[in-house]
């Protein structure tokens, strides 16, 4: 996808913290830079604030990560998330994570899929989702502002 698909861009710094021996962002953290992205996503949709009685809580069912090009430490790097599909118990959703490089231009670095299912805190089983989650999440989505 391109960043101009995604609605919700969120820009952060990679840590020392967060790199390897190789002088690179360490693989496990990429999962760390989608969770990052899906949290702030949530947040910006506003789901929680305005359902704050539905109980809407997810369970990871896959993660895939697609790997493009190193992160450095001290980089900026920004994540995008929209959601692909919703169906009866789960929702897919996209992270692409995106640095600059010596040019100066944008380049994609990573991308990570992620099926979330709608689950049962007590026992941990599929729930359908409520009614509303994908108008909210689409309604979102659709406000991706057009290229200057």
């Amino acid at each position: 996808m391109s960043k101009t698909d995604f609605a919700f861009h969120h820009p952060f710094r990679v840590r020392w913290s967060e790199t390897d021996a190789q002088g690179v962002v360490f693989n496990a953290r990429y999962l760390d830079y989608a969770d990052i992205a899906i949290t702030e996503y949530w947040r910006a949709v506003g789901i929680r604030q305005r359902y704050p009685d539905d109980p809407f809580e997810f369970h990871v069912k896959k993660a895939t990560v697609t790997w493009y090009a190193p992160i450095k430490p001290d980089e900026m790097i920004e994540v995008m998330a929209r959601t692909l599909a919703t169906g009866r118990t789960s929702m897919t959703q996209i992270v692409e994570i995106h640095g600059a490089n010596d040019s100066g231009a944008d380049d994609l670095r990573a991308e990570v899929e992620l099926v979330s299912v709608h689950v049962d805190l007590a026992t941990h089983r599929p729930v359908p989702l409520p009614a509303w989650v994908e108008s909210e999440f689409s309604a979102f989505d659709a406000q991706v502002k057009e290229p200057a």
